[in-house]
């Protein structure tokens, strides 16, 4: 199982979870001690991973943003600061525009789930250890802010160590015990819902947010290159052909870390200046995550939907916005954005244990994509800021 790809993983235990759950309904033993011991055995172990998961959360946050925003605070680069600001626009343009397509195509698509499968009790845990976090998930982000940026203005580097002792630590336990566990704890999951007789509700609403994600992800990516073509003047939409090698090789790979060689050829190949690919391609890589934000937002909405709720603009539009500071400061969590955004879409969304859950499932069946999305995302920046890099310089020779 190690030698698998996460994504097989999850689809296994998807599978495996669902023909677990069916069986009570094909062997008529769903009223069978045993056939409920089971099911119970696997809500014990999502209950305790939930909240072993709601007490890293806070440290997942204070570690990768504090160091995150420390680092992209000590860099002076003219350029970093454009492109900062091309990743960070972007995300929270394109969050915002997803919440105004999902609001107007999702409650057509997906309709309230009978039974509130998100909230059943139908099969309990055995038992349930309560993990309390070391502090709430604001307080964390408030912190690694003031830690962040105080450490970005100091001379000295040696509190940013702990920091990132502290973030290797949770690294390490998200690399080693979180995302290997991840497809159990999604197994449990489609075992509760499919031995609930909910499956089938479930598996359209997963087909519906997955259909809509693509398309926005791929209509993401061809306004990035028209915003591209405006600002250079030049009609970009011929170099999105030479960005194909970078979006196959991370849909493959679901790493943007890993694509960045492939990426690079393909900026050189786009007529971007080597020093400028070489420093706006891995920067990119870190901190432009479009493709994870616009499945954090519609999967958010769909999955509230269906859980009978109905997201307004009063409370999708803060969330929006700390998104994007979180996909930017927070880009070396293991298992794509979801984990670092999680504390964030359950503290201003309001997401339960169970609902957690699915957009975790949803998230890390289209990281793939996602992924591929920013790699994508990335040569259009790369075509501005080399675009704004000629202009400078241009203006600096004149001078």
């Amino acid at each position: 199982m190690k030698q698998l790809g996460l994504l097989i993983r999850l689809i296994i235990g998807i599978i495996a979870g669902t023909l677990i759950g069916l069986c009570g309904g094909w062997f008529g033993i769903a009223d069978s001690a045993g056939f409920i011991a089971i099911v119970r055995l696997f809500a014990t172990f999502t209950s305790l991973f939930s909240n072993f998961l709601s007490f890293m959360i806070p440290l997942i946050i204070l570690s990768f943003v504090t160091v995150g925003m420390a680092e992209l605070g000590k860099k002076a680069n003219r350029l970093f600061g454009i492109t900062l600001l091309l990743a960070y626009g972007t995300t929270v343009v394109s969050g915002f525009l997803t919440y105004f397509i999902g609001r107007a195509i999702l409650p057509s698509l997906i309709q309230p789930i009978t039974g509130d499968v998100l909230e059943s009790n139908a099969f309990e845990a055995f038992f349930t250890i309560e993990i309390t976090p070391v502090f709430g998930v604001m307080t964390a982000l408030v912190l690694s802010f003031v830690l962040g940026i105080g450490m970005a203005n100091l001379r000295g580097s040696s509190l940013l160590d702990v920091c990132r002792d502290l973030q290797k630590i949770v690294a390490a336990v998200l690399r080693r015990i979180i995302i290997p566990l991840i497809p159990v704890h999604i197994a449990g999951l489609f075992c509760n819902i499919a031995a609930e007789g909910r499956l089938f509700a479930t598996i359209k609403m997963f087909a519906s947010l997955y259909g809509i994600i693509i398309a926005l992800q791929l209509l993401y990516i061809i306004s990035q290159f028209g915003l591209a073509s405006i600002v250079c003047r030049k009609n970009h939409f011929r170099s999105i052909k030479n960005v194909v090698p970078a979006y196959f090789t991370a849909l493959g790979t679901q790493s943007s870390a890993s694509t960045i060689p492939v990426a690079l050829e393909c900026a050189y190949n786009n007529e971007v200046e080597e020093d400028v690919a070489d420093f706006v391609v891995p920067l990119c890589a870190t901190i432009n995550l479009n493709g994870d934000t616009i499945c954090l937002v519609l999967g958010s909405m769909g999955i509230m939907i269906a859980s009978g709720l109905m997201p307004s603009i009063t409370m999708f539009a803060p969330f929006i916005m700390m998104l994007g500071v979180t996909m930017v400061a927070a880009p070396g969590v293991p298992g794509g954005g979801v984990m670092a955004a999680l504390g964030l879409i359950t503290s201003m969304l309001g997401f339960t244990d169970p609902m957690q859950q699915l957009i975790i499932a949803l998230h890390f069946s289209q990281d793939s994509f996602g992924t591929a999305t920013n790699v994508t995302g990335d040569q259009a920046i790369a075509l501005i800021v080399d675009r704004v890099d000629r202009a400078g310089n241009s203006e600096s020779k004149a001078y």
